[in-house]
């Protein structure tokens, strides 16, 4: 019921109401609306979206979270959605679309029951209690432990990730190219890390040691040190990664100075990285200087060059061979460090210089001035490194820094022949490392293209009839509404959705309820969308991290739940042009 006068509202407020079934609708077709857009860029053969914004910038993707990072949502509903994709991108890094599908598909479903005359409230508890029921089914059925994780199951899973986007085609390539890049900045994980692991889903218990029972030490991979760079030209198959190694995005700032430099006799090279002006020094605004003899007037530009000498001076004694900084370098100060055969790049990118201090172990120095008040500069701030080059890519300049001797670092060095094709491939690159990074921390994987989500609806409908109040609807819904997945994948790939989805229902169900030990592999048996047919996926190699399916599950089922308790709307009327 729409109640635009304030007074039939019962509430003297200056606005609109909505209430109870109304809200529900409106909720569920604003939702609906966003996961329509996502739905057919779901799976190996999905489809891209291109979205240009108000100046005219476009934008080529199939990334759900790109997608609905790029829509101005204003249904509040909606954006729930968008916060969902968003939240699914930050914690897993994969399954932005398929999360939002979901939850979609949960609210649909829901909509419906509330329609027939069951109350939100046991819509949710049903809920709640089929995802119980789900999570515990994927950790004790589904999920392959790889203890000891291969190369093979890595590289399957990051294209498995990859089959959906632009290098799909090159898959066999680029798999390997995230994993080694993750692979190269391995750490040792503290106790914090490890207990987070064990609570993120691993089927391990939440054992707080960093040391596992057998023995073995645990590791990290932090993805914030793999800098991805991109560079036009050539094909997207001259990429290549530069391991313990980093390339900045900067050139020499003057042609005298040498185009590489290399340690000598056990000296590394050292990286000064500076966050201020190496210009001549200015008086500060505002300050006034009375001159009564015209040969003060040099003498003052004189003091004012030796400041600015004597604080490169400092810098170079230290033992700096490379200078990089993210302001400017007059002509002044360059020739001191031409003189000096020092490489010097300028207006570098602040967080690429953070990366690099944090991958050769020095620090990014903001001010030379010390408690004293006077000016020194401290060695230990400098990087060191083995060599420092200049390399000619595509149309500019990069400088290359090989052999870091800080924590791990790398650099992926994307080639491709436009904007758009890097951003996508940077895109789905930044996907397939999130995947690799997840399988090696939790040592975990499913198997994919549909497997789990049938697995989970032919077990759930049989535990639906186990249960004895009214809820056993509800979870039938939630059974049905989890072949979503599947049946889109069949669509999006030009299949019979209906049979295929029918036939891998059926394969499961013989699996579950067969006391044949042959039939018990029948659970890993998902899509095969090239050929429409039903195959092994976990023999096919297409796995995905256990962690990911869990939480996609866990977070649609949260979405779902926050929108479907919503029964009442206020939207308050824009105050101005009241007293």
């Amino acid at each position: 019921k729409k109640m635009s006068n304030p007074a039939s509202t019962g509430l003297f407020i200056n606005g609109q109401r909505e209430t109870g079934q109304d809200v529900r609708v409106g909720n569920v077709t604003a939702a609906l609306a966003v996961a329509n857009i996502v739905k057919t860029s779901l799976g190996p053969v999905g489809l891209d979206k291109m979205l240009v914004d108000d100046i005219g910038d476009v934008l080529i993707t199939n990334d759900g979270a790109t997608i609905l990072k790029s829509l101005e949502v204003e249904h509040p509903a909606a954006r729930v959605l968008v916060d969902l994709a968003n939240l699914q991108d930050q914690e897993v890094g994969d399954g932005t679309t398929s999360v939002v599908i979901i939850a979609s598909e949960l609210l649909r479903r829901g909509n419906d029951l509330v329609k027939n005359g069951i109350h939100p409230t046991t819509i949710i508890s049903g809920y709640r209690t089929a995802l119980k029921a789900a999570v515990s089914y994927i950790k004790k059925e589904m999920v392959v432990n790889v203890s000891t994780l291969g190369d093979e199951h890595l590289i399957n899973a990051a294209k498995t990730s990859m089959s959906s986007k632009i290098i799909g085609k090159e898959s066999d390539f680029f798999s390997k190219l995230a994993v080694d890049a993750v692979k190269s900045v391995k750490m040792n994980a503290t106790a914090a890390d490890v207990a987070g692991y064990d609570a993120m889903g691993s089927s391990r218990s939440a054992e707080a040691a960093v040391v596992v029972p057998n023995g073995k030490q645990r590791f990290k991979y932090p993805l914030s040190a793999i800098h991805i760079l991109k560079a036009h030209g050539k094909s997207s198959m001259d990429s290549h990664l530069i391991g313990g190694g980093f390339a900045i995005n900067a050139m020499r700032a003057a042609q005298g100075m040498p185009t590489f430099v290399e340690s000598s006799e056990g000296n590394t090279v050292k990286i000064a990285m500076l966050d201020m002006n190496l210009q001549r020094h200015r008086m500060g605004m505002g300050v006034q200087v009375i001159v009564k003899d015209p040969a003060e007037i040099e003498r003052i530009k004189k003091r004012e060059m030796d400041i600015t000498r004597e604080r490169i001076r400092k810098i170079i004694d230290a033992g700096a061979n490379v200078v990089l900084t993210t302001k400017g370098v007059d002509d002044l100060c360059m020739k001191y460090f031409v003189e000096a055969g020092i490489i010097c790049a300028r207006r570098c990118n602040r967080e690429d210089l953070k990366r690099l201090a944090k991958a050769t172990g020095g620090r990014v120095v903001t001010t030379m001035a010390d408690m004293e008040g006077n000016e020194t500069f401290d060695p230990d701030c400098l990087g060191g490194c083995d060599s420092v080059r200049e390399v000619r890519i595509g149309d500019g300049e990069m400088l290359y820094v090989y052999g870091c001797k800080g924590h791990g670092a790398s650099t992926i060095v994307l080639r491709g022949a436009n904007e758009y094709m890097l951003d996508e491939m940077d895109r789905a690159l930044h996907d397939s490392l999130c995947v690799v990074k997840r399988m090696l921390e939790s040592n975990t994987l499913v198997p994919g293209g549909g497997a789990a989500e049938a697995a989970l609806s032919v077990y759930l409908d049989d535990y639906a009839n186990t249960i004895e109040s009214r809820e056993q609807m509800v979870i039938q819904e939630y059974a049905d509404a989890l072949l979503v997945i599947p049946k889109t994948l069949a669509v999006n790939a030009a299949k019979d959705a209906s049979e295929l989805v029918a036939k891998l229902r059926s394969i499961h169900a013989k699996g579950q309820h067969s006391e044949d030990e042959v039939d018990a592999e029948l659970k890993f048996m998902g899509l095969n969308l090239i050929d429409g047919t039903i195959r092994d996926n976990l023999v096919a190699g297409v796995v995905e991290p256990a962690i990911s399916k869990i939480k996609s599950l866990r977070f649609a089922t949260e979405a779902a739940i926050t929108i479907l308790r919503i029964d009442d709307r206020i939207t308050l009327n824009d105050s101005k042009g009241l007293a």
